[in-house]
């Protein structure tokens, strides 16, 4: 399989030998069965670390753009992600979505890993946020193991708007650039099945959800901002502060 021979020869072998990685919780990935990855997202190049990471083949959702460019440059850009194992997937909302989200049932019913980031989109600023329920609705319906996966410093190597990874990243307060080695920690499984048959009631996908994400929190370390990514994105291009949007938490509210 295409997959496999890119993986093994030509992918794997340069980012081992130039980013070298950080790893930890291989044990917790099953070696046969179905699974769903669960991960943060702060950079386009997650979707290369993680894979490169666990032995087995992740499937993947990609944008949609990605399937639907014009001209030869967009066909081979297509090829390449279904040569992968990517899969499209309409970010619009509605019934795209849905049938998304049975796509992915449908490769969770293989047998087969299928990643998925709850925050929708990429964060604008490192912070973690609220995670989308299509997660637990796939989770609870699928009836799997949900494992959480912590990308950390990605976004240091591949900030908002690259694709390329950077090798060497000059940081604040340093006076010569430094590698930085992307972390990839996986986490214990989640067990969501006492929600058999609940799929339908939005307190427990909210429930369910959060959970989630807050496991992925612990993980990874980040700050958790109670605000959906696309959100922040809007607010950021409007040139108007995030925080100033966020609802107050119950102790401030106690404080004042």
């Amino acid at each position: 399989m295409l997959y496999l021979f890119l993986r093994r020869f030509f992918v794997a072998p340069i980012v081992k030998l130039f980013f070298r990685p950080r790893v930890s919780g291989l044990e917790n990935i099953p070696e046969t069965g179905p699974a769903l990855l669960v991960s943060n997202h702060l950079a386009f190049s997650d979707s290369i670390f993680l894979p490169v990471a666990v032995p087995r083949q992740i499937v993947f959702p990609a944008k949609s753009e990605y399937f639907t460019g014009p001209g030869l440059k967009g066909k081979l850009v297509a090829t390449f992600f279904r040569s992968i194992g990517q899969i499209p997937i309409d970010r619009s909302g509605g019934r795209a979505s849905l049938a998304a989200l049975n796509t992915g049932l449908e490769i969770l019913g293989k047998g087969e890993l299928f990643g998925i980031y709850p925050e929708g989109t990429r964060s604008p600023d490192g912070r973690l946020y609220k995670g989308k329920t299509g997660v637990a609705r796939m989770a609870i319906v699928a009836g799997v193991p949900v494992i959480p996966v912590a990308m950390i410093d990605t976004e240091k190597i591949n900030p908002p708007g690259t694709m390329v990874p950077k090798w060497f990243v000059k940081e604040p307060g340093r006076r010569l650039p430094r590698l930085v080695r992307p972390g990839v920690a996986i986490g214990k499984p989640l067990d969501f099945s006492r929600y058999e048959g609940m799929e339908r009631d939005r307190f427990v996908l909210r429930s369910v959800t959060d959970e989630i994400m807050y496991a992925l929190m612990e993980l990874s370390g980040q700050e958790y901002v109670d605000m959906y990514a696309a959100k922040a994105k809007d607010l950021i291009k409007a040139g108007e502060n995030v925080d100033d949007h966020l609802k107050p938490r119950l102790d401030d509210t106690k404080a004042s």
